[in-house]
C-alpha cells in the first residue's frame, strides 16, 4: 500500500521506536539515508543503517537485526520484489519502501499494511487494478450431490431420475463456465503481468523524496537539499532517467534553492554557502582537471567527435584553436589557466557546439560554493563518490567504501571529496582506453538483435557493477558513432567481465539502445535466456539488467538470448 502523508503516517510513527534502515550501495541510496541520518539525530532517534549490494545481503542484513527491531526501511531496494515472502517477517514488523526502481512488486503494492510504499500512486506507471492480478479461489466442488433430499417421497421414479440428471447436467455447466472464466481470466492476467513487468526504469529520486519530507517536517537546510541534488544528478549521469524528466524535477528543485538561499543570513564570504543553478558542461570535472583531458575523457563530446581516431584529435585541436584556448593552457589544470580563458569558456563552447555537432553540451545544473575557493557542480560530487565506490579492493571492504563516500558529501570532509575525484580520473580515462582498444580491434560483435563485448581480462573498475555499466554506455555510443549500420542505434548491448578468474565467474550487463535510454528490457530476457539454456546466473543485484554468470556458460547463454530475442 502507498503511504501519501509521510509526516503523519511514516515519520511519526518512527519517532521513540528503533528503526532499522536497509540502504542499497548507489549514489541515490547514499544521499536519502544521509538526509534520514540528519533527522533522526536532530529527533534523537535509534536507528541502525546497513548497506547491501544485493538481495542475499538484504537477507543478511535483516536476520542480523531482526530481534531489536519491527520498524525497517528500505532505500533503493525491496520494491521490486515480494518482500515478505523472501525475508518471511513475523506479523508485528512493518517494511517501509523508498525505491526509485521500477516497477514495484505487484503484491508490494495491494499489501494490507506490513509493506508501506513511500509516496502516491503514478497512474502513469500501469499498475495493474487488484481484481486483475488477484481473484479468490473458486471452490468448483461446492454443490454437493443432493439427489437424495430432492423428490424422496415422489412416488414417480422415472421424474425424479430426470429431474436429478437435470441437477446434474446444470451443474457440470456451471462448473464449465467457471473453468473457462478463470482460464480466460487467467489469460489476462499473465498478459496484464507481462505488460506491467516486461521493463525496468527509475522513477523519482529518493534523496529528493526524504528531502521533502525534511521540507514538510520543517527540518530541511541547504545541506539537505545539496544532498537530494546530488541523488537526483546520479540519475541522469548515470542514464536512469531522461535528460526531459530531470529539467522538470529541477524546476521544482530550483524554488527551494530559491527559498533557503533566501532564508540564510550569513553574508560572509569565508562561512556562506550558496547553491546556484546555472547552464553548465557535459565535461566531466572540468573544473578539477584539464580542459584537454576532460574533453576527451567524457562520454558525450568523445563519442560525438571520436575522439579516440586520429581524425577526431584533429577536431578537437581545430576547436581549441576556435575557441582561442592555446593547447598550452588546454593542457593545465583549469583552476591553473589564464583567468580571461576561464571566464570565456563556457561562452565559447556553447557558441562553437552547433559547428561541432554538439547540440546538448549544455544542461542546467546546480553549482556548490562556499568560502574563498571551493565551487563543485553536483556531477562533481556524483563522480566523485561513484569512483570511491567501484574502488573496492581487497583492504577496502565495500562497506568501508559506502561509508566513505557517504562521508565525501559532508563539506568539513572536503579532502575525501577531492581524492575521490583523483581516484575518478584514473577510471574515466581507464574507460577511454578499453573504449578505444575495443573499437580499434572491432571488439564489438552483433548477435543480430543485440550487440555484446567480452572483456578477457579482469580490470579492478570493470569488477562493479556501475563501473562495468559506465564501460558499456560509452563503447555502445562509440560504436553507434562509427557504424554504418543504420540499426545500430536500435541496438542494445550485453558486456560481459571477468570477476573472479580463478572461480570462473564473470559479470554481464544490459544497455538499453541509445534511441532508448531510460527502459530496460533485459531482465525479463535475462531470465528466460537462462532457463532455455540451463546457464548458471544470479539475479541478486536490484537492478535486474545486471547479472552474475559462469564463464563458460556465456556462449549458450547469449545463443539462447539471441533466439529469445530475434
Amino acid at each position: 500500500m502507498f503511504v501519501e502523508d509521510l509526516r503523519t503516517d511514516f515519520y511519526q510513527r518512527l519517532i521513540g521506536k528503533r528503526i532499522l534502515v536497509i540502504v542499497n550501495y548507489d549514489i541515490d541510496a547514499i544521499c536519502a539515508s544521509k538526509i534520514l541520518q540528519s533527522l533522526f539525530k536532530y529527533d534523537n532517534m535509534l536507528y541502525s543503517i546497513v548497506p547491501i549490494m544485493g538481495m542475499s545481503g538484504m537477507v543478511r542484513a535483516y536476520n542480523e537485526n531482526k530481534d531489536d527491531v519491527k520498524l525497517v526501511l528500505l532505500i533503493n531496494c525491496g520494491g521490486c520484489i515480494d518482500i515478505v515472502e523472501l525475508l518471511q517477517p513475523v506479523e508485528d514488523v512493518t517494511f517501509f519502501i523508498c525505491d526509485s526502481h521500477r516497477p514495484y512488486h505487484i503484491c508490494n503494492v495491494y499489501s494490507d499494511s506490513q509493506v508501506q510504499i513511500l509516496g502516491e500512486m503514478n497512474p502513469d506507471e500501469g499498475i495493474p487494478e487488484f481484481d486483475a492480478i488477484f481473484q479468490d479461489s473458486d471452490d468448483e466442488d461446492e454443490e454437493e450431490d443432493d439427489e437424495d433430499d430432492e423428490g424422496g417421497n415422489s412416488d414417480d421414479e422415472h421424474e425424479e431420475r430426470t429431474h436429478r440428471e437435470q441437477n446434474r447436467i446444470q451443474r457440470i455447466e456451471r462448473q464449465l463456465l467457471k473453468r473457462r472464466q478463470r482460464r480466460d481470466w487467467e489469460e489476462k492476467r499473465v498478459k496484464v503481468m507481462f505488460e506491467y513487468t516486461q521493463f525496468s526504469y527509475y522513477a523519482n529520486s529518493s534523496a529528493l523524496t526524504i528531502f521533502e519530507l525534511a521540507w514538510r517536517l520543517s527540518k530541511d537546510s541547504i545541506d539537505l537539499l545539496w544532498w537530494a541534488i546530488v541523488g537526483l544528478t546520479e540519475q541522469l549521469l548515470l542514464g536512469k532517467i531522461e535528460s526531459s524528466t530531470y529539467t522538470l524535477v529541477t524546476d521544482k528543485v530550483q524554488s527551494h534553492v530559491s527559498r533557503l538561499t533566501n532564508k540564510a543570513s550569513d553574508q560572509a564570504i569565508q562561512t556562506s554557502v550558496k547553491i546556484n543553478f546555472e547552464n553548465d558542461l557535459h565535461l566531466a570535472l572540468y573544473r578539477h582537471w584539464s580542459v584537454l583531458d576532460s574533453l576527451k575523457y567524457s562520454i558525450y563530446p568523445a563519442c560525438k567527435m571520436k575522439l579516440w581516431t586520429y581524425k577526431g584529435e584533429k577536431v578537437m585541436h581545430e576547436l581549441l584553436v576556435d575557441m582561442g584556448l592555446p593547447l598550452v593552457h588546454a593542457k593545465q589544470t583549469f583552476n591553473a589557466m589564464d583567468l580571461v580563458l576561464r571566464k570565456e569558456f563556457y561562452e565559447k563552447m556553447e557558441k562553437f557546439s552547433e559547428k561541432y555537432r554538439l547540440p546538448d553540451i549544455v544542461y542546467g545544473s546546480f553549482i556548490l560554493q562556499y568560502g574563498y575557493r571551493n565551487k563543485y557542480s553536483a556531477s562533481d560530487y556524483v563522480y566523485s563518490m561513484l569512483a570511491i565506490l567501484e574502488s573496492v579492493k581487497k583492504d577496502r571492504t565495500p562497506e568501508t567504501c559506502f561509508l566513505q563516500s557517504m562521508d565525501a558529501l559532508s563539506r568539513s570532509n572536503k579532502e575525501i571529496l577531492d581524492e575521490g575525484i583523483e581516484i575518478c580520473k584514473t577510471l574515466l580515462s581507464t574507460i577511454f582506453k578499453q573504449v578505444q582498444s575495443s573499437l580499434e580491434m572491432h571488439a564489438v560483435y552483433s548477435a543480430g538483435p543485440f550487440l555484446y563485448f567480452i572483456l578477457q581480462e579482469e580490470i579492478p573498475f570493470f569488477t562493479c557493477p556501475y563501473g562495468l555499466m559506465m564501460l558499456a554506455r560509452f563503447l555502445l555510443r562509440g560504436h553507434v558513432a562509427i557504424s554504418r549500420n543504420r540499426r545500430a542505434q536500435e541496438l542494445p548491448l550485453i558486456a560481459v567481465a571477468p570477476i573472479d578468474l580463478s572461480r570462473g565467474f564473470s559479470l554481464l550487463v544490459g544497455i538499453p539502445p541509445v534511441c532508448e535510454d531510460s527502459k530496460n528490457f533485459f531482465g525479463k530476457a535475462f531470465e528466460q535466456a537462462a532457463l532455455k539454456s540451463g546457464a548458471t546466473i544470479s539475479q541478486d543485484f536490484f537492478e535486474t539488467s545486471v547479472i552474475q554468470i559462469r564463464h563458460s556458460d556465456c556462449t549458450k547463454f547469449l545463443d539462447a538470448l539471441t533466439v529469445l530475442l530475434s
